[in-house]
Parts: C-alpha cells; sequence; structure tokens
C-alpha cells in the first residue's frame, strides 16, 4: 500500500537563460576571432582558381602587391628596388622559407613576375595566394 501523497512530489526544473547567454558569447568570439585570423595581409581583391591548395611551409612571409603599385612585405611598405635586400636580410640561414604572394587581380603580370624573379634568385619558394570559385 503507498502511503506517500503524489502532491508533494519537487519538480526538477532546468534554467537554460544563463546558458543562452553563454553560448551567444562564445559564438560572437569565435566570430570576431575568425575575422583577425590571418593579420599580415593586406586586403586586397585576389584572383579566383578553380584548384586552389594551402600549403603551410615552417617560415612564411608574406608580401602583397597592391592596386596602385605598393610592395608591402608582413604589412610594411618596401619600394621594389629594396625588396632583394629586405628578403635576404630577414632569411636565417638553414631555415626554410616560403613567401606567399598576394597580388591584387588588377596587378600587371609584370609586377608579379618582379617579385618572382627576386624570389628565384634568391633560391626560395614562392607561392602565388588565390582564392577559391564559388559556383
Amino acid at each position: 500500500m503507498n502511503l506517500r501523497n503524489k502532491r508533494n512530489k519537487p519538480a526538477a526544473e532546468v534554467h537554460t537563460a544563463a546558458l543562452n547567454d553563454i553560448m551567444f558569447f562564445l559564438m560572437l568570439f569565435f566570430l570576431l576571432a575568425s575575422a583577425v585570423a590571418n593579420p599580415q595581409v593586406v586586403k586586397l581583391l585576389l584572383p579566383k582558381s578553380s584548384a586552389g591548395e594551402q600549403s603551410v611551409a615552417k617560415k612564411t612571409m608574406t608580401i602583397s602587391v597592391t592596386s596602385d603599385l605598393t610592395y608591402h612585405v608582413d604589412k610594411q611598405a618596401v619600394p621594389l628596388e629594396n625588396l632583394e635586400s629586405y628578403i635576404q636580410s630577414n632569411i636565417a640561414t638553414g631555415e626554410e622559407l616560403t613567401i606567399m604572394l598576394y597580388a591584387d587581380e588588377t596587378v600587371p603580370i609584370k609586377n608579379i613576375l618582379s617579385v618572382m624573379d627576386v624570389a628565384n634568385k634568391l633560391k626560395v619558394k614562392l607561392v602565388l595566394a588565390t582564392e577559391p570559385k564559388r559556383d
């Protein structure tokens, strides 16, 4: 015989209002963190490529060529004439360096080739950055 009163059972409730606030702030934090994930890159409009792969090297240096033909090495403006000496001064002995070349899509190919010539002269790997095509 069950003598317990069924009306006195404790009710279990979970208040999720505080958890919703925490999840919102975490989502906002990760969105802002992803926007500044690569601070070494000058904002450019890159050409599209259908087969683009990301490669990660031990040491990378970013060179950006803007539409007004200014050259930036890791966000520092460097004239084309001083580009070779600047890169050579940043190369440590025995360290493999890869240059990521970011060029605006309006930059003439001869300006891109001038950076490639400097990389070939210094025997440094050079990768031309593109954006993937969106269908």
